[in-house]
């Protein structure tokens, strides 16, 4: 982990004592009003579920083409199953990135699945075990994150559980991705073009390779490195603008490795945390003030993942 992110123990705002949580809730505002990334251990994912589900996801993504892409379904704009090389780029890029990613999103009980109507997992026949870990890890990043939205909200002066509701059965995504081995000079591409995340927050397991960078207030790029008992955990653009700007999406990339490297593969495996579709993210009250009004639209949740969605690539206009 670089000296540049800082490091936090979830545990001291989960169990501590008042003093213990209220400093917890303070140095993560700091950093998210900063740089927007934070690290954080005594988290809920174990390193035996990380452990196997980037074992099974590398066994994924050894399968056949063929195989792969019988699990890329037609009309989801990518949010469940399979993605294939370049389809995803950048906001303001038209350059595909080099990678190919898998999406699971809720397990929601049979009750709810006509309210909330996302599509269903698409699970894997030929390595079960990858379904199997990655909605473990869901679960389980989920939960963590939703303890991180309580310490955001009392930072922001709401009541703690202001998000518990918004995010409980919210369309959000585990994504695990495989940037392949580099055989050939890239032409103008990078394996992930320098972007802000679309969600609430994104957590971050360790990447089984170098290559994360994000973007200081100096404008310089700063390498990040997840150690294994820890997650990066970042804002993204729905919390930037929930928050009128106070807490920072913080713009980051995945560079190529150095030319000795190209031969590895890369594989990362972050999860968006996103609201139900119907979360407004008018900026709030409390954030608008006479030096810093209102620099957002009216919006809902829903309509800004679609917006958002159109401008990289996935869903066609």
């Amino acid at each position: 982990m670089t000296q540049n992110i800082l490091s936090l123990d979830l545990n001291k705002f989960i169990s501590g004592n008042p003093e213990e949580k209220q400093k917890f809730v303070q140095d993560l505002g700091y950093a998210y009003e900063n740089i927007g990334f934070v690290a954080i251990y005594n988290h809920k994912l174990t390193d035996e579920i990380s452990n196997n589900l980037y074992h099974y996801t590398q066994a994924f993504y050894n399968l056949p083409i063929e195989t792969k892409l019988k699990y890329r379904i037609e009309g989801l704009a990518g949010q469940r199953g399979f993605t294939s090389w370049g389809t995803e780029h950048a906001k303001n890029s038209k350059v595909g990135d080099l990678k190919e990613f898998y999406h699971f999103g809720q397990e929601l009980p049979s009750d709810l699945i006509e309210k909330y109507n996302y599509p269903a997992n698409v699970l894997v026949k030929e390595v079960p075990e990858f379904n199997e870990y990655a909605i473990e890890a869901f679960r389980r990043l989920q939960e963590t994150g939703i303890y991180m939205l309580r310490a955001i909200a009392l930072f922001l002066e709401l009541d703690e559980f202001y998000f518990d509701d918004k995010v409980k059965y919210g369309n959000s995504i585990l994504r695990p991705i495989h940037y392949a081995p580099i055989t050939s000079e890239p032409k103008n591409a990078v394996r992930a073009g320098q972007h802000e995340d679309i969600n609430l927050i994104t957590l971050l397991m360790g990447a089984s390779a170098e290559g994360l960078e994000v973007l200081n207030k100096q404008s310089e790029w700063i390498p990040i490195t997840a150690l294994p008992n820890q997650l990066v955990v970042n804002v993204g653009d729905m919390l930037q603008r929930l928050t009128n700007d106070k807490l920072k999406s913080t713009t980051h990339r995945v560079v190529n490795p150095p030319k000795e490297k190209w031969g590895s593969p890369r594989f990362s495996i972050p999860f968006f945390l996103h609201p139900i579709s119907e979360m407004r993210l008018d900026c709030l009250q409390n954030c608008i003030t006479d030096s810093k009004p209102k620099k957002y639209k009216d919006i809902s949740a829903g309509d800004f993942l679609t917006e958002r969605l159109r401008e990289i690539g996935l869903l066609k206009k």
